[in-house]
C-alpha cells in the first residue's frame, strides 16, 4: 500500500512557502501547490481511467484546508462511481462559454466590431461617425437587445422596409455594415448559419434593387431650363447660407465640402481651391479650378477674426447641412406662394436639393456641351475608369475644367455662349 501522507493542520498548511507541491493529508493526492511568485493554490492528482490526471480546486486561501479536502473526497467518489471530473468540468465550461456567446447582443458584437475594426482601418472621422450613426439609429430600436445568435431574415426586413425605398442609399449601407457585423459574429462564434443580412440570393428576392430605386429616386434636380431664374433668385437672397449655396453651384461641389471650406485651402492668385483628402469623399485630394464668378464671390465675403471657415456658422463654427437646405426650402415655397410651381425636378417633381445641383451640372455638361465624360466627372470628383487607368492619370484635367467652369458659371448666370 502507498505511503499515507501526514495530515496537515491549517496553521501548517499556513506557514508552507517553499515552491513546489505540498501533500498536506487528509484526502489521497490533495496537494497544495506554491508558484516561485508565491502563489497558492490547491490542486488534486488522481488516476482517471488508466491516466494520471491533476484537477486544479481553486485559490488557498480563499478555498480553506477543509473545503478542498471535502472537493478532493468528492472528486475520488465520483472516479470510483466510473464518472471523469476532468471531462465533465472540460465539458461543462464549454458550454457555459457558447451560452455566453451566444447571449452576446447585437449591440455588443457592434461595439467590438467597430472598436477592433471599423475605428482601425477606416481614417475619415465622418465615415467612422456615419458607420456609428447608422447602426444606432435604424438597427438598435430593433435589434439591439437581440441575442446575434437569434437574428434571422424577419429582424431585417423590420430595419429595412421602412427606409427602403425613401432613403435606399442609407437603407443599403445599413443592410451592409449589419452583414459585416454578423459575419464578425459568426468567425467569432457567436452565431451560427446564413447571415440574414446577405443581398445575393436572399434579401434580393424580397427587397426591390437599389439600383433601380436610386436611380428613379435620385437627388432631385433643378431642371435645365430653370437654372438661369432659379440662379438669378438664389443671388437676390442675403446671407452666408445663400452664399454658400451661390459657391456650392458654380463649383458643383457637395455641401459638406462647400459648409467645411476653409481659406487656407483657396488660392486666390492662382484661383484654385485644394480640397484636402480628408475631407472628401473618395479621400483623394480634389483640385476645383475657380471661375471669375466663384472668384468675385470669394472677394466680396466678409472675413471674420479668427475664423478660418469660408462659410461659418454665426458661432464662428462650421455651417450645418440643414442652413442651405432651408435655402432651397425656401426658394422654392417663394415660387409656389406667388402662384407658380416652384422649382421641381423634372422626372420626380419633387423640389430641388442642394445637392441635386450636381445632377444639374452633369446634365449640362452632357446636353448642352461637347465636354468630354470624363471631365464632366472628374469635375465632380468621381472615380473615372479602373483602378489601373486611375494609378497612369498623372492629370487632373484643371485646365480643361477651368474652362469648363466658366462656361458653367456663364449658364446658370444667363450668359450662356455655349
Amino acid at each position: 500500500m502507498p505511503k499515507r501522507a501526514r495530515e496537515l493542520k491549517a496553521a501548517q498548511v499556513k506557514n508552507l512557502t517553499k515552491p513546489g507541491r505540498h501533500n498536506v493529508g487528509g484526502a489521497t493526492g490533495l496537494y497544495l501547490s506554491i508558484t516561485e511568485a508565491g502563489a497558492r493554490s490547491w490542486i488534486l492528482c488522481a488516476k482517471v481511467g488508466g491516466k494520471r490526471r491533476y484537477m486544479g480546486l481553486g485559490p488557498y486561501p480563499e478555498v480553506s484546508l477543509a473545503d478542498a479536502r471535502e472537493q478532493a473526497m468528492e472528486l475520488r467518489r465520483q472516479i470510483r462511481a466510473g464518472r471523469d471530473p476532468v471531462e465533465e468540468r472540460q465539458a461543462e465550461r464549454a458550454a457555459h462559454a457558447i451560452a455566453a456567446q451566444q447571449r452576446t447582443t447585437f449591440a455588443e458584437a457592434f461595439q467590438r466590431y467597430f472598436d477592433e475594426k471599423i475605428e482601425g482601418e477606416l481614417s475619415n472621422q465622418k465615415h467612422i461617425k456615419q458607420w456609428k450613426s447608422t447602426i444606432t439609429t435604424y438597427a438598435f430600436p430593433v435589434i439591439g437587445n437581440k441575442a446575434v445568435a437569434n437574428i434571422v431574415l424577419d429582424d431585417l426586413l423590420r430595419i429595412l422596409k421602412p427606409i427602403w425605398s425613401e432613403k435606399n442609399e442609407t437603407a443599403s449601407r445599413v443592410r451592409q455594415r449589419i452583414e459585416a457585423v454578423l459575419d464578425w459574429s459568426s468567425v467569432m462564434g457567436f452565431r451560427e448559419g446564413e447571415n440574414p443580412a446577405r443581398w445575393k440570393g436572399n434579401l434580393q428576392q424580397l427587397l426591390p434593387s437599389p439600383g433601380k430605386i436610386q436611380k428613379s429616386r435620385g437627388q432631385p434636380a433643378v431642371a435645365l431650363d430653370q437654372a438661369a431664374d432659379w440662379f438669378k433668385a438664389l443671388q437676390a437672397r442675403n446671407g452666408t447660407a445663400a452664399r454658400a449655396l451661390e459657391f456650392l453651384t458654380l463649383t458643383a461641389s457637395r455641401s459638406g465640402e462647400v459648409r467645411g471650406a476653409m481659406w487656407d485651402e483657396i488660392d486666390l492668385n492662382q484661383r484654385l481651391w485644394t480640397i484636402p483628402a480628408e475631407r472628401m469623399k473618395a479621400s483623394r485630394e480634389h483640385r476645383v479650378p475657380l471661375s471669375t464668378a466663384a472668384e468675385d464671390l470669394l472677394k466680396r465675403l466678409p472675413r471674420h477674426m479668427g475664423c478660418e471657415y469660408v462659410f461659418p456658422s454665426p458661432k464662428d463654427g462650421p455651417m450645418s447641412d440643414m442652413t442651405i437646405s432651408a435655402v432651397m426650402r425656401r426658394m422654392h415655397a417663394t415660387e409656389v406662394d406667388e402662384g407658380r410651381a416652384g422649382f421641381l425636378d423634372p422626372q420626380s417633381r419633387r423640389p430641388a436639393v442642394p445637392h441635386g445641383l450636381r445632377s444639374t451640372f452633369r446634365d449640362w455638361a452632357a446636353e448642352r456641351t461637347d465636354y468630354p465624360r470624363e471631365t464632366a466627372e472628374i469635375a465632380l470628383a468621381h472615380n473615372v475608369g479602373s483602378e489601373v487607368e486611375r494609378a497612369y492619370r498623372r492629370s487632373d484635367m484643371i485646365e480643361k475644367r477651368r474652362a469648363m467652369m466658366e462656361d458653367w458659371a456663364d449658364f446658370v448666370m444667363g450668359r450662356d455662349n455655349v
